[in-house]
């Protein structure tokens, strides 16, 4: 089950939305041209949990700055296509309901809380976490509790065939996020050795989730 748009027009243009994914764009081509090697990238800007519980390392960046240093990193053409997609679908009504400004504080906030979540469910791991996931995660999030009703078309794979059909936010991101969870409790302790930060999915999620109608601004209606 593959999403790849909503019914749900916004009513201005997702300016942050779009900077953000060129952002993650032009980050990965610095990736894969850079002569120092993805390793040594990964090492020195991704967020480390064993770092951002210590506060110790030995990364350019203190360990807190690595948490946005890493949003903006990607492992691949997979990842990072996923996540654009996701934040292409999703951003632009969120944006429009917080506004410009709002909405990039609350992106960057998500994916803060969903870095720690991370480091606090893999405390000692050294393995570096990149990617956007946990930030988008808290678009999700934010996104089923104000319209769970959008409808979103959604690439449906039956053997040989491909069905596009129209399926309620509520649906779509809820399967997700129950992937998430079950992925995450499932493969507690092998976090650290590499893979999925299924953690930091499910807080990004939940921030979003339970601190959107904070974030809303309050609007002002004339007579």
């Amino acid at each position: 089950m593959i999403p790849f748009k909503d019914d749900n027009p916004s009513s201005t243009f997702p300016f942050v939305t779009t900077l953000i994914i060129t952002a993650n764009i032009l980050v990965y081509l610095w990736e894969l041209m850079s002569p120092y090697g993805e390793k040594y990238i990964v090492y020195s800007y991704g967020a480390i949990p064993s770092n951002l519980i210590s506060f110790n390392t030995m990364q350019p960046l203190h360990p807190v700055l690595t948490i946005f240093s890493a949003m903006f990193l990607h492992g691949g053409l997979l990842h990072i296509g996923g996540n654009m997609l996701f934040l292409w679908i999703f951003g632009d009504n969120i944006e429009d309901m917080l506004g410009h400004f709002r909405f990039f504080i609350f992106y960057l906030a998500c994916g803060v809380l969903a870095s720690y979540a991370h480091a606090i469910a893999s405390p000692s791991s050294t393995v570096p976490m990149i990617g956007a996931s946990g930030a988008i995660a808290g678009v999700l999030g934010a996104y089923i509790v104000l319209f769970p009703k959008a409808r979103v078309y959604t690439l449906i794979f039956l053997g040989f065939f491909i069905e596009v059909i129209k399926i309620p936010a509520l649906i779509v991101i809820g399967f997700w996020a129950i992937i998430q969870v079950v992925n995450g409790l499932l493969t507690q302790g092998i976090a650290a050795q590499g893979g999925v930060a299924w953690f930091a999915h499910v807080g990004g999620f939940l921030v979003g989730l339970l601190t959107i109608k904070l974030w809303l601004p309050k609007r002002r209606f004339r007579e």
